[in-house]
C-alpha cells in the first residue's frame, strides 16, 4: 500500500470537497458523490453526513476500493474504518475546515454518532 505525498495531503486538504466514486463488482465506477473531507496528519478521512445507510458509504464499505478526485488529485483508494483514537482529531478538523457553514451542518459530521460513518482514504498501489 502506498502513502499520500506531502503535496497531495496538502492539495486535498485544502479543497473545499472531495468527490468519491466506489467500484462496481464488475469493476466500473460508480458515479461520484460530492462530500466534505478532512486531512489529520498524514492521511485523509471521509464522513457520511446521513449515517451508515447513506447509499455512497455503503456502497464504499461493500466495494472497498473507489476513486476520489480533489484538489487537482485524482487517486485509486481503499476505504477503511479507523481506529477509535482518531475521531476527537477528526472532529476538530472539520469545525476546523467547516464551522462556517454553522453548527446545523456541521454537527452531521461530528460527534459521537460520526464514530461509525468515518472512512479512511488510502491511496492504492
Amino acid at each position: 500500500m502506498t502513502a499520500w505525498t506531502e503535496d497531495e495531503l496538502s492539495r486535498i486538504g485544502g479543497a473545499e470537497e472531495l468527490r468519491i466514486a466506489s467500484y462496481r463488482p464488475d469493476g466500473s465506477r460508480r458515479p461520484h458523490v460530492t462530500i466534505w473531507s478532512v486531512r489529520v496528519g498524514d492521511h485523509v478521512y471521509v464522513r457520511s453526513a446521513y449515517g451508515r445507510d447513506n447509499g455512497w458509504f455503503r456502497r464504499a464499505l461493500a466495494a472497498g476500493t473507489g476513486y476520489v478526485h480533489a484538489g487537482g488529485v485524482e487517486k485509486d483508494v481503499t476505504f477503511e474504518e479507523p481506529e477509535d483514537d482518531v475521531h476527537a482529531d477528526l472532529d476538530a478538523a472539520y469545525h476546523a475546515k467547516y464551522d462556517r457553514y454553522g453548527q446545523g451542518i456541521v454537527g452531521t459530521v461530528t460527534g459521537a454518532h460520526a464514530v461509525g460513518e468515518t472512512l479512511r482514504l488510502r491511496p492504492r498501489d
